[in-house]
């Protein structure tokens, strides 16, 4: 015990198992663990995936089989839930370089999501109640503004603190929103449904399956291109004609969602689909921190090996 003591005293722990373990550098460890972290981030999608998965397919089973009505809520929420998360954490999940938290972006989809449903059921009320109707253009304008509310209140605060403002920061913080706006709108669709077809869970199923299947390429994607514009816009000072950035990506936003909105058809939808994950992926190249930069090679700090 004395001797370990004395071969690793006064060094950091790196050093020290860097000397029990010839031939590798504290440089050569610490990158091993940035990979061995990154790796895991990178796929624990399919570990939300998965686990939301059983549990959701658990209690669709349950349900089915004693017809517990108890567990109609645990139905919804889950069967909203499952896509919009697990696509949340494989964006979170990309070599991209966020500087956003887990805790940053689980607030935005908790927060973001409540305070965009009730922003925009409130206007959406209001501006119906007044005019007597609202065109599919007033409702994906209207939807998408009130989605923007956390991340513009993230941003703000990045200001305030002269923090750093990266344009795919405020792509994950949008998908994020998106992501909290999906799950409480499919919950309300579901609920709809569930009344009007006196409890079929048949009709349920259609609606969780194919509202969250489709929301990665909806709101997700909509608000995810509409908030990495905005940050890329204010990343560069609103200089010069940077703010077109977000009037470009706030405008194609607005029309997909119109779009979608008008559409009746599946194929219309798969196409719309494609087209917003396209988009969001060229956002997500586009606004890539380190885009065309070679990565350097890490120099080990520290290395004990046979000379």
């Amino acid at each position: 015990m004395r001797r370990f003591s004395a071969v690793t005293a006064g060094r950091t722990s790196h050093e020290g198992v860097a000397e029990l373990w010839p031939g590798r550098g504290t440089g050569e460890i610490r990158e091993d663990r940035k990979g061995v972290v990154g790796m895991v981030r990178r796929w624990l999608w399919v570990v939300v995936l998965v686990v939301c998965g059983l549990l959701f397919g658990a209690v669709w089973w349950v349900l089915r089989e004693t017809g517990n009505p108890n567990l109609v809520p645990a139905l919804i929420l889950l069967g909203s839930a499952v896509i919009p998360l697990t696509f949340v954490t494989f964006v979170a999940g990309q070599r991209v370089g966020f500087g956003v938290g887990a805790g940053t972006v689980g607030t935005v989809v908790l927060v973001g999501g409540v305070v965009g449903v009730v922003l925009a059921g409130l206007v959406e009320y209001d501006t119906v109640r007044g005019l007597g109707a609202l065109p599919m253009v007033g409702v994906g304008l209207i939807e998408e503004a009130a989605k923007l509310t956390a991340p513009v209140a993230v941003l703000l605060v990045l200001v305030v603190l002269r923090r750093r403002r990266a344009p795919a920061d405020g792509l994950l913080l949008g998908v994020a929103a998106g992501a909290g706006f999906a799950v409480l709108e499919t919950m309300g669709y579901a609920l709809v449904v569930l009344v009007e077809s006196s409890g079929s869970l048949d009709a349920l199923d259609d609606v969780l399956l194919m509202r969250g299947a489709m929301s990665p390429a909806a709101h997700m994607a909509w608000t995810g291109i509409t908030a990495a514009a905005l940050w890329a816009a204010a990343g560069r000072g609103w200089k010069g004609w940077s703010w077109l950035w977000f009037v470009g990506g706030f405008a194609v936003a607005v029309a997909l969602h119109a779009t979608w909105d008008s559409a009746n058809s599946t194929w219309v939808y798969v196409v719309l689909g494609a087209v917003s994950l396209g988009i969001l992926l060229t956002a997500t190249i586009l606004f890539h921190p380190r885009t065309g930069r070679a990565r350097r090679p890490v120099q080990p700090t520290f290395a004990v090996g046979p000379a």
